[in-house]
């Protein structure tokens, strides 16, 4: 009883945290540790075909997901800087 009392309170917060940082790879995390507590909540439940969806999909495939997102995001030295406006290919030519 008091464990799943300290499990509420620990989502709440994980959730709390995980909405109001401001860098991304501590959001992302906070949202794996936070889908696995709640795999651990829907046990607790007595709900295990919930919670190994919820392990599966909603930390370990979303989390990959959103980690390899945020790794895109990064800037890399062997990607050439966006060309400056103007540069691009000539606008079509509107007289037709």
């Amino acid at each position: 009883m008091i464990f799943d009392h300290v499990l509420a309170l620990t989502l709440v917060g994980l959730a709390w945290r995980l909405l109001s940082t401001s860098h991304l790879f501590k959001a992302v995390v906070l949202f794996i540790t936070f889908g696995l507590l709640l795999a651990l909540a829907w046990v607790r439940l007595e709900a295990p075909d919930i919670a190994l969806a919820e392990a599966a999909i909603g930390a370990g495939l979303t989390g990959a997901l959103l980690l390899d997102a945020r790794a895109r995001l990064e800037p890399r030295d062997d990607v050439p800087d966006i060309a400056p406006a103007g540069s691009g290919p000539p606008a079509p030519d509107a007289s037709h």
